[in-house]
């Protein structure tokens, strides 16, 4: 054989080799994707998908699907995406319930921003899961950076985020870096949060984030403001905050530390340590010593700075202690709101001892509570015809900062049972009751008036920027305040909710079966209620 036909006989087998070793790592190195835009990274199904996917767990399938249903319903209308990011997956029934809750709130939301104010765009809503504890946030954050920039996606803001976490803080912080606006409908934590400066100017951390959840500073103080009168009796508190580095618990912990007691000293704060925001570990035994500790000492309230799972653990721990005609009352932040549905009827036994009468009450800020409005503006009223010859007040007498939000509720209501009507499948009737729904609605309805706003005197056949959606945040209060079933959204410049109401509510074991959740008043982060038409004060707290 000629020698040229030997060297090209040579080439050709390496050529071949080397296509079938790069065909082979192409095979090899394809992700293993869960379903169009997600893809299974050690067991966790990562990524962004608006199509109607579940991330695998079955509370949320049908919700998943309403929201593909009514993405589909608006796909050929001038419209922008906005990505629901939160962890998605769990082996934690209670924690995949409050994923349904989530959904559901996302949902009604979307409807009603896209059946709203009239103006283009309407909102595609696509679901982002970055993993358990936000740990594959990055992998999430570079596909929203593509869809950003993408003419066909236009993705414009990124709700959801309710863990106050490192991660959390990390994708937070990552998106607004690149314009990406931010509407953080569930984090507490103070450190994901602009400062507002006493001169009206805002120290930007995260440029385009907005909130609309009270920090847990605020919640601290709107909780020493309804507590008010009970600090003027002989009550004497705690802390027992848990170490583990944690936004929430941490923040928490500093705020229930600065509230200014007006009973006796109580005894030193109490630490403990958890593995993890749903891991029990030892939590158990260490709650043993300090409810001893506690029973101890003449303490009868206690600040818990921790999370539900261990919350939950600690109150039973208290109650075994069974310190003899002892009622203690833990007071905790927004995290407890999710405390119900952890709860067995077994563990409300014990919270009631023997006699059936309560040893242990939680009592939390929540975001919301669907009793809040009316019961309120009863008490209001009764308080007014003492004061105006019994005579029954006229709507416009009414405050705003009341019948607005109840007006948003009854909006709320409706759409769901529209939805019903219309044989929109939820997963089950949405429990208003953790608030959850009622937060990610007014999280979605927020984002829409902000796209409405930068949207007007614009061509329909154009959609807003993110700079210009972002720019809206703090214009959203006085006359452009929304009106939230949570209360009233009114932005700062740091684009932080101003005197947001909190509802305090309280576990009550009652005396017999499953125990309830009871609204029992408003606390304000200043003290006083919002003003009129919620304009913002030249200085703020």
């Amino acid at each position: 054989m000629p020698r040229w036909k030997k060297i090209l006989y040579s080439v050709l087998a390496a050529v071949v080799a080397i296509a079938a070793i790069a065909f082979t790592t192409s095979v090899v190195r394809k992700p293993d994707t869960c379903a169009d835009g997600v893809e299974r990274i050690e067991g966790e199904c990562v990524g962004v998908n608006g199509d109607g996917y579940d991330f695998g767990t079955p509370e949320i399938a049908p919700v998943a699907r309403a929201i593909a249903r009514e993405n589909r319903r608006i796909e050929k209308q001038p419209h922008v995406t906005v990505a629901m990011m939160l962890p998605l997956q769990s082996d934690r029934p209670a924690l995949r319930r409050q994923m349904r809750s989530d959904l559901q709130g996302a949902y009604l939301g979307q409807r009603q921003a896209n059946a709203g104010e009239g103006e283009p765009p309407k909102i595609r809503l696509v679901l982002a899961n970055p993993g358990k504890d936000y740990g594959r946030q990055a992998t999430v954050v570079d596909t929203l950076l593509r869809m950003a920039a993408s003419p066909e996606d236009r993705l414009r803001a990124v709700t959801g985020f309710n863990l106050s976490l490192a991660a959390t803080e990390a994708a937070v912080a990552r998106l607004t870096e690149n314009r990406i606006p931010v509407l953080a409908a569930r984090i507490s934590g103070d450190r994901i949060a602009n400062k507002d400066r006493a001169d009206g100017m805002a120290e930007r951390r995260f440029p385009g984030l907005a909130r609309i959840l009270p920090t847990n500073t605020d919640a601290a103080r709107a909780l020493a403001d309804f507590n008010g009168e009970r600090g003027r009796r002989n009550l004497k508190t705690v802390l027992v905050y848990d170490k583990r580095p944690d936004g929430y618990n941490e923040s928490l912990a500093r705020a229930f530390s600065g509230i200014k007691e007006k009973g006796p000293a109580g005894p030193a704060a109490m630490s403990f340590e958890s593995p993890s925001i749903d891991e029990a570990g030892s939590t158990g035994n260490q709650f043993t010593q300090t409810a001893n500790n506690i029973c101890d000492s003449e303490a009868d309230t206690v600040y818990f700075a921790g999370r539900t799972l261990h919350l939950r653990i600690f109150a039973l721990k208290l109650a075994e202690v069974g310190c003899k005609d002892r009622h203690y009352t833990i007071v905790s932040g927004s995290d407890a709101a999710s405390l119900r549905q952890d709860m067995t009827e077994q563990d409300w036994a014990k919270l009631r001892g023997d006699d059936g009468r309560a040893k242990v009450t939680v009592q939390y800020a929540a975001p919301a509570h669907p009793a809040a409005w009316t019961t309120e503006l009863t008490d209001w009223a009764k308080k007014w015809r003492s004061t105006h010859n019994n005579r029954e007040p006229a709507e416009r007498d009414l405050p705003q900062y009341l019948t607005e939000p109840r007006a948003a509720l009854d909006a709320l209501r409706r759409q769901i049972i529209a939805a019903e009507a219309e044989g929109v499948d939820l997963g089950g009737t949405p429990n208003l009751e953790d608030s959850r729904t009622m937060l990610v609605h007014d999280g979605l309805l927020t984002i829409g008036k902000a796209l409405h706003q930068a949207q007007q005197g614009a061509p329909e056949t154009t959609v807003p920027s993110r700079e210009d959606v972002g720019r809206q945040w703090s214009l959203l209060h006085s006359r452009h305040r929304v009106a939230g079933t949570s209360g009233l959204i009114c932005l700062t410049t740091g684009g932080n909710a101003y005197d947001k109401p909190v509802s305090i509510v309280e576990l009550d074991p009652g005396t017999k079966g499953n125990g309830t959740l009871k609204f029992v008043g408003l606390g304000w982060p200043t003290g006083r209620p919002q003003p009129k038409n919620c304009v913002i004060p030249s200085t703020t707290p």
